[in-house]
């Protein structure tokens, strides 16, 4: 199935996109917290989590319309971060989802929450966020555990369904869809993290033709 990575503006490609052109849209948008970089957390004179330069992409959230255009062109959404932005959902919102990192009284959340329009009951992925580190270095300092995506396709999503994602970041979900066999268009606007995903990626496809 074809993996299609854009440095593009999401919203140019939205407003061209058709009516339902996707099965399912999982996106990880702004939550407008201003937390864009990542700073470097050191014990003794090793640094235990990778440092990440401050941006400014997560300064605010995404319009209306952005969210308008998404329910648009994809009969089903999910998207993290939308306790921050329900007021722009119109579908209802039953069947939340859960990241349990697994990690808790830290600075950040205990879990992430994300909206999805399926009604089916809220559900839990469990997994503790060190599952990154495993994964490698981190290129991005909100990136999620590939295998959480894995968890969101086998779920959520049919076999044969195209998947749009409109802020890819560090590319897990192209790496997830890779994985299952799921026909992925996404797209990223930060150059920077686009080619650092998209290298990412490659690197995965390569080592995956070794064990063929």
């Amino acid at each position: 199935m074809a993996i299609n990575l854009h440095n593009k503006d999401c919203m140019e490609a939205l407003e061209k996109m058709q009516d339902n052109q996707f099965d399912l849209a999982i996106v990880d948008p702004p939550y407008g917290l201003g937390i864009s970089g990542q700073k470097e957390n050191k014990k003794g004179k090793k640094s235990d989590r990778k440092f990440h330069k401050e941006k400014e992409w997560d300064n605010e959230i995404p319009s209306k319309e952005y969210f308008t255009q998404l329910q648009r062109v994809s009969n089903n959404q999910i998207i993290w971060g939308a306790n921050y932005f329900v007021e722009h959902l119109t579908k209802g919102t039953k069947g939340w989802i859960v990241w349990d990192k697994k990690q808790y009284g830290l600075t950040m959340s205990d879990c992430e929450l994300a909206y999805s329009s399926f009604q089916k009951p809220t559900r839990v992925f469990l997994q503790n966020r060190v599952i990154l580190q495993q994964e490698g270095n981190t290129i991005h300092p909100t990136q999620k555990p590939v295998k959480l995506y894995e968890w969101l396709l086998m779920n959520y999503a049919k076999e044969g369904d195209k998947i749009l994602d409109t802020h890819f970041g560090s590319g897990s979900i192209a790496i997830a869809c890779h994985n299952l066999g799921f026909e992925l268009e996404a797209y990223e606007l930060d150059k920077e993290y686009f080619e650092a995903a998209k290298k990412r990626l490659k690197q995965h496809q390569q080592q995956m033709k070794l064990f063929l």
